[in-house]
């Protein structure tokens, strides 16, 4: 029954961040309109935006074959990152939705980054290989990258564009998310 509310809250939450995103316009790559949201709409709806445009804070992190990957690199295409742990009910629940989407945009130039709060590889090996993912993962090992990103409740995603920055944090990616038009990504 809990896992029913959980399910309905999410789909709910996709919803309105679908919704927000409408309005503000990036879901449509040519539409240049600016929309404004009050802002205590979007936090009642869990979204917080940037005051400015500023750079999304670097990092360095292993994935869990010892390669090093830095966001810094990864300029120039969107990032998707996704804050979470193996222990975490919410974050199992939201992977097969990840996997969907990295599946369908890839190619477009999403990349996702699972970044893992302070386990091993051997349990973040383990878990992709029994979950069947194939995104990319990357280990916090001490916690900073999280915290970096004030991801004090898990799980916490952000998108980073193009330019690397930040567009927006929500806490919890549903469903939906992965039927978000492939012109979002795009336009970021």
């Amino acid at each position: 029954m809990a896992i029913r509310w959980v399910s309905v809250g999410l789909v709910v939450v996709t919803i309105a961040v679908i919704g927000f995103l409408v309005l503000r316009g990036v879901l449509f790559q040519n539409d240049q309109r600016a929309v404004t949201v009050p802002d205590n709409s979007l936090k009642k709806l869990g979204i917080e935006t940037p005051e400015k445009k500023t750079a999304a804070p670097d990092f360095t992190l292993e994935d869990p074959a010892g390669r090093q990957m830095s966001l810094k690199e990864l300029r120039g295409k969107v990032v998707f990152l996704n804050f979470w742990a193996t222990w975490c009910p919410p974050c199992i629940q939201e992977m097969p939705t990840m996997e969907k989407l990295h599946q369908e945009m890839e190619k477009a130039g999403l990349v996702i980054l699972a970044i893992d709060f302070q386990e091993s590889p051997e349990e973040v090996k383990e878990f992709f290989r029994r979950h069947n993912l194939n995104f990319t993962a990357l280990l916090d090992r001490d916690g900073k990258v999280t915290e970096l990103y004030q991801a004090w409740g898990l799980p916490m995603s952000a998108i980073v564009n193009k330019r690397g920055e930040p567009l927006e944090r929500f806490p919890v990616i549903e469903t939906g998310t992965a039927r978000k038009p492939k012109h979002f990504f795009a336009a970021c």
